[in-house]
């Protein structure tokens, strides 16, 4: 009996190594909300230049942001969707089990749309990034 009590211990001291570390890591984040990243660009560009080019273009930002409200929409209703299953499995009553099943196909339905979504945003991001580069290549031959 020793022994499985001093592994298990050892298990739980490991564990919390684990989780001290864990929060450490955290809490050094947190600490450090300030922190920027450096932007490398193929093309050359200085980190003034992009940041030009990101203040130049308020429409691209526009469409962003539309596209990720989009996907937290969804994201915000799949969470409402898997409480209610939740709820209604730990119900245990036969007509909220029945419930479920429409419950997690529109779930289904969902991830594909938000699947759906990202692949615009980065579909139309990547079209934007391909056509500064033109412009900017553009630019520089003159």
């Amino acid at each position: 009996m020793t022994p499985l009590h001093s592994s298990s211990s050892a298990a739980e001291s490991t564990m919390e190594d684990l989780s001290n570390h864990h929060r450490s890591k955290n809490h050094r984040r947190r600490r450090h909300p300030s922190t920027t990243t450096t932007l490398s660009t193929t093309n050359g560009e200085s980190d003034g230049e992009v940041e030009d080019a990101e203040d130049a273009d308020p429409e691209v930002w526009a469409n962003l942001n539309k596209g990720f409200r989009q996907v937290q929409s969804v994201l915000d209703r799949n969470r409402l969707l898997i409480q209610q299953v939740n709820e209604n499995q730990q119900s245990r009553i036969h007509d909220n089990m029945v419930k479920n099943v429409s419950l997690i196909q529109e779930l289904n339905g969902n991830i594909s749309k938000v699947a759906s979504l990202y692949s615009d945003i980065n579909t139309h991001f990547t079209n934007v990034c391909q056509q500064r580069s033109k412009n900017n290549s553009s630019r520089r031959d003159k």
